[in-house]
């Protein structure tokens, strides 16, 4: 709800002015485990990389279609090799937009990841090279959005700013300001993490790594004298920061929750215009100008035939180094390199995978890895009737609304006075997200109404709606079965495992060649740009693999490994 920068940071940028020539450098997620500069790494002109003339051609399977298992693709391809894309469901992942059956194609939804951002550079890179704009988000006390309303224990306070809430509201963002000071050192984390300073950021990091591993995040909230009241815990886990409240994180590890307050991932959101899906989908049918090997007008689609392969139902490996991929329709292939970009869990459940497909510790990682729940529901409507005033009041008819009812966070879409705009009634996680589980869409929708109906009596939003709702429930997906990974306390190690898989080289001869990537196996799951990081990391290491190099000039993060590696936390 409040920004996630202590007050002595936001107060320096706002003294030094963002465009002072000694104003602070903008954050980026630049670390804190891994602080490699994947978006200079993007940005250089000697590229990605390179392989032998001789390996031009060959196949590398890509198993997964969403945001990284085409970002993987779409590198391979242009350094000449050939990706055979596996894709059970449709390209996108959880960059899922849909539309409203009988309404106007600009009426979306987004169903999975909606709000990005400006941290997340590499991602951004991707966004600007398929030509797509973005718009602010209107998260809870935004500047983009018009008003904000906070109900809690059915006392209801309209804002536009946390000034006009109640001075506990206050209380909590400063107590949360301080929490993080005293103990977790953001300003000098963020401040490092600006100014890309890895000696120190590793300095602090691996203190704070070895102290915390163990601690949840409420646990962090109760050791903070800041937060010795329960009620400020309380109103913090409803209402939270950013995007709203975070008690359903609270059993997870305070080490994720740092990695998003340090970056900024919370803060300052836009969501893509017409939808984030458009990014794979581009990537998709888009014809690098730089390509090696394969002729100019070549895309990851021409190379498929206009669609990718059917969903991957067995991995195992064989004689002469090889991994044998047999998918739904039947075809066995074998390659030298796989790319596995899905959902963890899938190795345990919907493919039928060799144990030697990876060391027995690795094994151990993805079984333990943890996913939160998540679920959305949408609605078309006429217009943006919330940008009505009530005439006693002056306020807006409806704002965006947080509250411990059953609907936590109703967001307000629109795209302009008096054209059809598009309600997100409910976005829960967790515990909150399973009560809706049950339920089909119609009967999400009536209790959500009732429970907005509680908070805006005078307002008959029924009246508005203009189509069926459209609805998610990530833990119900068959190939997700989960929003997002969120390890728990004591799962450091496990990531580390997970993420530095892509080093190949340190793992035994007869356990190379399938590579782990998604925004699970990265540090900052959740975020569009972990897919994005781990795809860089899988094309290094498949380049690696086939013989290629990078460029001396711009090294990529397998040739910079040793000098920047994770923290490694003892093991007895």
């Amino acid at each position: 709800m409040t920004s996630t920068v202590p007050t002595a940071v936001h107060d320096e940028q706002e003294t030094r002015g963002r465009n002072s020539p000694d104003a602070l450098p903008p954050v980026t997620m630049f670390g804190p485990d891994f602080p490699y500069a994947y978006d200079d790494y993007l940005a250089h002109p000697a590229g990605l990389g390179q392989i032998p003339a001789t390996e031009h051609g060959a196949e590398v399977a890509v198993v997964g279609g969403g945001l990284s298992g085409i970002v993987t693709a779409y590198e391979l391809m242009k350094m000449g090799l050939w990706p055979v894309v596996y894709e059970a469901d449709r390209i996108g992942g959880r960059l899922r937009t849909v539309g409203f059956e009988g309404c106007d194609d600009s009426l979306t939804a987004e169903m999975g990841a909606m709000r990005f951002p400006p941290s997340s550079t590499a991602l951004q890179h991707y966004i600007d090279l398929v030509g797509l704009t973005t718009e602010p988000f209107p998260n809870p006390l935004a500047p983009a959005t018009p008003s904000t309303v906070v109900d809690l224990k059915g006392e209801t306070h309209y804002a536009r700013t946390i000034d006009d809430l109640p001075p506990v509201y206050r209380e909590v963002a400063d107590a949360w300001s301080a929490c993080l000071e005293e103990g977790a050192d953001f300003s000098d984390m963020n401040r490092a993490i600006r100014e890309r300073n890895v000696p120190r950021i590793r300095e602090i990091w691996s203190r704070l790594v070895e102290k915390l591993d163990n601690q949840t995040f409420y646990g962090f909230l109760c050791d903070s004298p800041a937060f010795a009241s329960f009620r400020h815990r309380e109103i913090f886990g409803q209402v939270g920061f950013g995007t709203g409240g975070w008690d359903t994180d609270f059993p997870n590890s305070i080490l994720e929750i740092l990695r998003v307050v340090y970056t900024e991932a919370d803060d300052h959101h836009r969501g893509i215009v017409g939808g984030s899906q458009q990014l794979p989908l581009r990537l998709w049918e888009r014809e690098p100008e730089k390509i090696v090997h394969w002729p100019q007008g070549t895309s990851l689609s021409s190379l498929h035939g206009g669609a990718p392969r059917p969903a991957v139902t067995r991995l195992h490996r064989a004689a002469g180094d090889r991994v044998v991929v047999t998918d739904a329709s039947g075809d066995i292939r074998s390659y030298r390199a796989v790319v596995f970009t899905a959902q963890s869990w899938m190795l345990l459940s919907k493919i039928d995978c060799d144990d030697s497909l990876f060391p027995i510790d690795h094994w151990t990682a993805i079984e333990r890895t943890h996913y939160m729940e998540s679920s959305k529901l949408f609605v078309p409507v006429d217009r943006p009737f919330w940008r009505d005033k009530d005439e006693a009041t002056g306020r807006d008819r409806m704002s965006m609304t947080l509250t411990d009812r059953m609907t936590r966070g109703t967001y307000l879409l629109d795209n302009g006075p008096d054209r059809p705009a598009v309600i997100c009634l409910s976005y829960t996680w967790c515990d909150d997200s399973l009560k809706w589980l049950p339920l089909s869409a119609n009967e999400r929708m009536e209790v959500m109404l009732k429970s907005l109906s509680e908070i805006y009596p005078h307002v008959d939003i029924r009246k508005h709606i203009i189509g069926s709702p459209v609805t998610v429930s990530w833990e119900n997906e068959p190939y997700f079965m989960g929003a997002f990974k969120a390890n728990l306390p004591g799962h450091y190690r496990y990531q580390r495992r997970l993420f530095t898989h892509f080093m190949q080289d340190r793992l035994p001869a007869d356990k190379r060649g399938v590579f782990l990537a998604g925004d699970d196996i990265s540090w900052t799951a959740g975020w569009a740009e972990g897919a994005v990081q781990t795809a860089l990391n899988a094309v290094w290491g498949v380049m690696h693999r086939f013989g290629g190099s990078t460029d001396p000039k711009n090294p990529g993060p397998g040739d910079v490994y040793d000098e920047i590696a994770p923290v490694e936390l003892p093991e007895d």
